[in-house]
C-alpha cells in the first residue's frame, strides 16, 4: 500500500489547493453522471465540464507542487491521489453526493459562478503561472456558468415537479454557501502577496450573479444559515472519505503503476 505524502502547508500552497481541489472533487462528482443524465447531449456536456475541471485542477496542483519548495515538491498525481483527507482543501459543497439533476445544475451554477469570478481576478496575479492558468480557465468557467444557469432557469420555470426539485436543491446547497466567502490567514496572505484575491471580496458580485439566475427562474434566494462548513480548512463531511477511497484505490494499491 502506497503511503501518504507529507504536504508542505504554506499559505500559497493551501490557497492554490483550495481551488484545485474544488475543481478536482467536483469533476469526480460530475463523472458519476456519465451514462445517467436525462438526455444524451447533457450526458456529454457533464463529462466535458468534468474534463475542463480536471484540466484546471492538474495545472493548479502541478504549480502548487512546485511552490512546496526544493526537496518537498510533489507532482500532480501525488497531490491528487496520495494525500490524507485533512490535506484536501476543497469546498464542502462539491463533495456532497451526486443528487438528482436539479441538485447537479444548481451546484454547478454556484461553483462555476465562484470560479468565473476567481479566475477573472487571478488573471492579474503577480504569479505569472497562475495568471496564465486563469487566462484559459476563465473562458471555460463562463461557459459552465451559462450552461448550468440556463438549466436552473428551465427547471425553476418549468413544471411543478422540476420547480419543486430545484427549490429543494437550492435550499440544501445554500447551507454551504457561507464557506465560499469565509476569510482566514491563508486568504489574507494571498491577498497581501498579490497571489490572488481574498474570497470574501467575491461575495457581492457572486450574490449579484446568482440573483440574476434565480430571478429568471422565478426562485427566491434562500436566507443565509448560521451553519458553517469547513472543507477549506481540511475538515470534511462524512462523504469525503468515500470519494477518496474511489479516487485513490489504484495509486494506493499499485504504487508507481503506469498505463
Amino acid at each position: 500500500m502506497q503511503a501518504s505524502i507529507e504536504l508542505n502547508r504554506t499559505p500559497a500552497v493551501q490557497y492554490l489547493l483550495r481551488i484545485g481541489d474544488t475543481c478536482l472533487v467536483l469533476a469526480q462528482r460530475l463523472g458519476e453522471w456519465c451514462g445517467h443524465a436525462p438526455v444524451l447531449e447533457e450526458d456529454i456536456a457533464m463529462a466535458n465540464i468534468a474534463l475542463d475541471l480536471v484540466g484546471q485542477a492538474r495545472a493548479l496542483l502541478t504549480h502548487a507542487g512546485k511552490l512546496e519548495g526544493e526537496g518537498r515538491a510533489h507532482d500532480e498525481d501525488q497531490l491528487a491521489y496520495l494525500r490524507d483527507e485533512r490535506d484536501y482543501f476543497n469546498l464542502t459543497l462539491v463533495e456532497l453526493p451526486r443528487g438528482d439533476f436539479a441538485f447537479a445544475v444548481v451546484r454547478n451554477t454556484m461553483v462555476a459562478t465562484l470560479l468565473k469570478l476567481l479566475w477573472q481576478r487571478l488573471a492579474a496575479s503577480n504569479d505569472a503561472e497562475v495568471a496564465a492558468i486563469a487566462g484559459k480557465a476563465v473562458k471555460e468557467a463562463r461557459y459552465h456558468q451559462q450552461h448550468s444557469g440556463d438549466w436552473v432557469v428551465r427547471l425553476g420555470d418549468g413544471t411543478e415537479e422540476s420547480r419543486r426539485r430545484t427549490e429543494k436543491a437550492l435550499k440544501q446547497l445554500w447551507l454551504y454557501m457561507p464557506e465560499l466567502f469565509e476569510s482566514d490567514a491563508v486568504d489574507a496572505e494571498a491577498s497581501a502577496s498579490g497571489l490572488g484575491p481574498a474570497w470574501s471580496e467575491l461575495r457581492e458580485p457572486w450574490l449579484a450573479d446568482m440573483q440574476q439566475v434565480l430571478d429568471a427562474a422565478g426562485l427566491p434566494m434562500p436566507k443565509e444559515a448560521a451553519f458553517r462548513s469547513t472543507g477549506k480548512h481540511g475538515v470534511h463531511s462524512e462523504h469525503m472519505g468515500y470519494i477518496l477511497a474511489e479516487m485513490q484505490h489504484l495509486q494506493r494499491s499499485y504504487p508507481g503503476g503506469v498505463w
